[in-house]
């Protein structure tokens, strides 16, 4: 076989076999649509990967133990430790003067509760009846002051009142 004038051998004519597949280039791995599903699947599992619902606490209040089985619902946090009372992670007053009224309302955590209402609740207008707290109290606070901050959530409107637990844990019997 002659080409060019030329004659080929066998090893000519695996080189220019090799030539001809070579010709198209080898075939490549598109990596940027591999990398795509998987960044949906790295925010997909980040979003949904948590079924326990956390409301951040700080480490100077120690909660109460129970065994109630029912998750909390994303509400406004109120913060009692032995200090200081906090909206939202803003003091708002000091435990030390909330026991020296002689008041069952708290006027500076009524105010602080009413302007958070109104920012929570406002656009919806009369259709929420009453909003929703989750009162974050150490166990080690007394009863009386407990029952100044519930009256004070409830007349400021936020009647729905939860009291942040820890899980406790239940041994089998």
């Amino acid at each position: 076989m002659s080409l060019g004038g030329e004659s080929l051998g066998a090893r000519g004519l695996r080189k220019r076999d090799r030539d001809k597949r070579n010709r198209w280039g080898s075939a490549s791995l598109n990596l940027v649509s591999l990398m795509d599903i998987f960044t949906i699947l790295v925010f997909f599992l980040l979003v949904n990967s948590s079924d326990v619902e956390t409301i951040s606490s700080k480490s100077s209040v120690k909660l109460p133990e129970s065994i109630s089985s029912k998750r909390p619902d994303e509400t406004l946090v109120l913060l009692v430790n032995s200090s200081d009372l906090l909206v939202q992670g803003r003091k708002i007053a000091s435990i030390a003067d909330v026991e020296k009224l002689n008041q069952s309302l708290i006027v500076p955590l009524q105010t602080e509760l009413q302007i958070q209402y109104k920012r929570l609740y406002g656009a919806l207008g009369d259709k929420v009846e009453t909003g929703a707290i989750t009162i974050m109290g150490d166990r080690e606070i007394p009863y009386r002051l407990l029952k100044k901050i519930m009256m004070t959530c409830a007349d400021a409107n936020f009647g729905n009142i939860s009291l942040a637990v820890q899980k406790k844990a239940v041994s089998e019997s």
